[in-house]
């Protein structure tokens, strides 16, 4: 019997990446997943890959910046499932990279709506349907970028993703009385599509490297690994499932950084923020690297993700 066997979760941002694998992860650990992003083809595809293994996932097509589409994951979750356990809110986007006086408003509410707005809306629709069963666990993905490093050109994402720490602040300590938990995974860059997308030189991805502890990105793997294990593809997603356990009841108000960055490296303060920004390749770089950083849980998340869930 899997660790989440019986209960009920929602994904967002599940068409790739770290929400992806969280999908696919919670699947195999026996939860019935109710799947949610814009892109249909590629929810198809997981689907049809989580019911071969023998697991249950409903999808919803449909953008997390509207609250319709929470509303439907909910409602989703309610008439198939019978109500909702868990909710692993990680829909995002990197946005543009500029330096802050250079951010127009259009950009900097983008970041906003998709990354922070998102989640506060799918909180709205998910906060009731757990208290109807007597708490629940809900989880968001946020990244280290403005939290354990500053990041040149990345004020709007920075900005979203922090804003994402102190919401979970507030829920947890507004909800824990009535057994709901909230918590944050922090990852780092990890070698996804997307990633490699955004960081397309060695000079890009060697300087996200360069950032973390272990001077390394993580390296998504399709294998049988316990879930406990950081090889497995959804290192990502092993945290968001860990969340639930029963030994991760009193988890609530944490942030989970699995990301092992360092601080911005001397070589980068001293050229200052706008060459670091101005540069084609920093410019990449920092754009994966928050792209990557949405995608990393799928390394260490494995474990935080079954502990905080």
């Amino acid at each position: 019997m899997g660790q989440l066997e019986g209960k009920v979760a929602i994904i967002t941002g599940a068409s790739a990446g770290i929400g992806y694998e969280a999908a696919k992860l919670f699947a195999r650990e026996g939860a019935q997943v109710v799947a949610v992003a814009r892109r249909a083809r590629e929810l198809e595809q997981l689907a049809a890959a989580i019911r071969q293994d023998g697991g249950d996932v409903a999808i919803v097509v449909g953008d997390a910046r509207e609250e319709s589409t929470a509303k439907q994951a909910v409602e989703t979750a309610r008439r198939r499932y019978g109500g909702l356990d868990i909710a692993f809110n990680n829909a995002g986007a990197t946005g543009e990279s500029a330096p802050v006086h250079e951010i127009t408003p259009e950009a900097w509410h983008f970041a906003l709506d998709t990354n922070l707005t998102s989640a506060f809306l799918a909180a709205r629709q998910q906060i009731p349907a757990m208290l109807q069963r007597g708490g629940g666990s809900l989880i968001f993905t946020s990244t280290f970028v403005g939290h354990t490093a500053g990041f040149p050109g990345m004020g709007a994402y920075a900005a979203s993703k922090a804003g994402l720490i102190g919401l979970t602040q507030v829920i947890a300590a507004e909800y824990g009385a009535r057994g709901i938990r909230a918590n944050a995974l922090l990852p780092g860059g990890t070698d996804t599509e997307m990633g490699r997308a955004a960081a397309p030189t060695p000079e890009a991805r060697g300087f996200v490297e360069g950032l973390h502890a272990l001077k390394r990105l993580a390296r998504p793997r399709k294998s049988r690994a316990p879930p406990c294990s950081w090889r497995r593809t959804p290192p990502v997603s092993s945290p968001a499932a860990r969340c639930w356990r029963t030994a991760a009841c009193r988890s609530s108000g944490l942030s989970f950084d699995g990301n092992g960055c360092e601080r911005m490296p001397a070589r980068s303060r001293r050229r200052g923020v706008l060459p670091s920004v101005r540069s084609r390749a920093r410019r990449a770089l920092s754009v994966q690297a928050l792209r990557r950083s949405e995608s990393d849980a799928v390394r260490w998340l494995p474990e935080p993700l079954m502990v905080i869930t």
